[in-house]
């Protein structure tokens, strides 16, 4: 992708009217290559303008900025000049606040041939791609040129040098928007066994009452891709009949609210591991067709538990501990160990001294791991805290686990034992004793 800056005519902290994204027309053949050694592109500067983007909200004049053409027309200009007259696009107005954020906007713009149409004809036909970098909306416009405006001269309209379209009087290649797919989160997180909304929708100029929308949703991971959801669905008086195809248990998409409010949100139910991906919402109407992407991360956050819940040391030898991950899920974690003594002020990192076990994948596709740490008894003296800190994806600050090093129990026990001995020892030699002198006893009396 060709990552841009955008670059808006108004003032940060103010809303205006038109939004100006420096982008890039694509065509096939030259340049450079392609992403992974693909077909070869070549890439022209262009530029693409939201006329009126905010619409009428009661902003006075003077907070209103707008483009302003080049005083003098060339012909080799791409300039795109973009209206929304009928289509209202949901959160498009985040592309006014993306300059004041700091974020960064990826627009492209490339030819686009509707069913049934020529390449050639007219009129002609555009794909604009734009998506707002860390978060926001994505969109897939497609703009189709107006007629230039109608003067009173014989002049013939400045014909756009690369296109061979004619230009406006301000230089620009007038377009209106026909037909939109956008996705207002365009890159999701959700849990394993959870349920999530993956959101599409699109809007349409002039759609024909009861024609066909077709909707498509495909899964890609890790180069390999299948369908799991095919839908046609048309309105037919006060119903909404369908053709369904679905792949994945617990998947389904509204044909009501597909047709009648552009909505191709799709719900996945018990999410597993294997549903992580890139998913692809295709909708078709008439003689449009274009799709948008929605990324889908699964998470699980480890649990953590230690081998021992006490540690006491009763001689000089030293003591394993164990610091186990259970069932997380993406791979990423890391495992630190401290140590505090009660005279330390900080934790003392062990790190160094402890060692990994292989990760383990479970049928689940989550993992688990364990980290081992010798202890020893002169170093980590009674009071010493041991902590065993994890960092996971999932986890927005770290997660410990703790113990303290306690006094060792004074042996008592051995003690105990010995005088038990004794006793038992006493008692024997007394009932010997005993036994001895009655038998001397009888022996004297007879």
């Amino acid at each position: 992708m060709f990552t841009i800056l955008v670059f808006l005519s108004l003032v940060c902290g103010l809303e205006g009217a038109d939004v100006v994204l420096s982008c890039s027309l694509i065509e096939e053949g030259g340049g450079m290559g392609g992403m992974m050694g693909g077909a070869m592109f070549k890439r022209t500067p262009s530029t693409l303008v939201f006329r009126d983007l905010v619409g009428n909200d009661g902003l006075s004049p003077e907070l209103v900025t707008p483009y302003n053409p080049p005083e003098t027309p060339n012909a080799d200009d791409l300039i795109f000049e973009l209206t929304l007259p009928s289509i209202q696009v949901p959160n498009a107005d985040l592309l006014l606040h993306a300059d004041c954020n700091e974020q960064e906007v990826v627009c492209e713009i490339s030819r686009y041939v509707p069913r049934g149409a020529e390449l050639d004809s007219l009129p002609a036909h555009f794909i604009g791609s734009v998506q707002l970098e860390g978060g926001g909306i994505s969109l897939t416009l497609v703009l189709q040129t107006l007629h230039s405006e109608t003067t009173q001269s014989d002049t013939q309209p400045l014909m756009q040098s690369k296109l061979n379209l004619p230009l406006s009087q301000s230089g620009t290649l007038r377009t209106e928007v026909v037909f939109v797919v956008f996705s207002r989160v365009p890159s999701i997180v959700a849990p394993i066994g959870g349920d999530v909304l993956l959101d599409c929708g699109f809007r349409q100029k002039n759609s024909v009452p009861g024609q066909d929308v077709a909707l498509e949703w495909r899964i890609q991971h890790r180069g390999n891709g299948r369908k799991i959801l095919d839908m046609k669905a048309r309105e037919t008086g006060a119903d909404v009949g369908q053709d369904l195809f679905v792949d994945r248990e617990g998947t389904s998409a509204e044909p009501d609210l597909l047709v009648r409010d552009g909505n191709a949100s799709l719900t996945l139910r018990r999410l597993k591991v294997t549903d992580e991906g890139t998913y692809i919402c295709t909708v078709g109407s008439g003689e449009f067709q274009t799709q948008q992407i929605v990324q889908l991360h699964i998470t699980q956050p480890p649990r953590i538990t230690l081998s021992e819940e006490k540690l006491t040391f009763q001689d000089t030898t030293p003591q394993k501990l164990s610091c186990h991950c259970h069932r997380y899920y993406p791979l990423d974690v890391q495992v630190e160990w401290f140590s505090q003594a009660p005279s330390e002020e900080e934790p003392v990192s062990l790190s160094k001294e402890s060692s990994l076990s292989s990760h383990r994948q479970h049928s689940d596709g989550t993992y688990s791991l364990s980290s081992h740490l010798t202890l020893q008894p002169d170093k980590n003296p009674p009071g010493t805290i041991i902590t065993c800190r994890v960092s996971h994806p999932t986890l927005e600050t770290p997660s410990d686990a703790t113990l303290t090093v306690d006094k060792p129990e004074p042996q008592t026990a051995f003690w105990t034992i010995v005088l038990m001995l004794a006793i038992s020892v006493v008692f024997l030699y007394q009932a010997f004793k005993g036994a001895g002198g009655s038998a001397q006893e009888k022996k004297y009396t007879r």
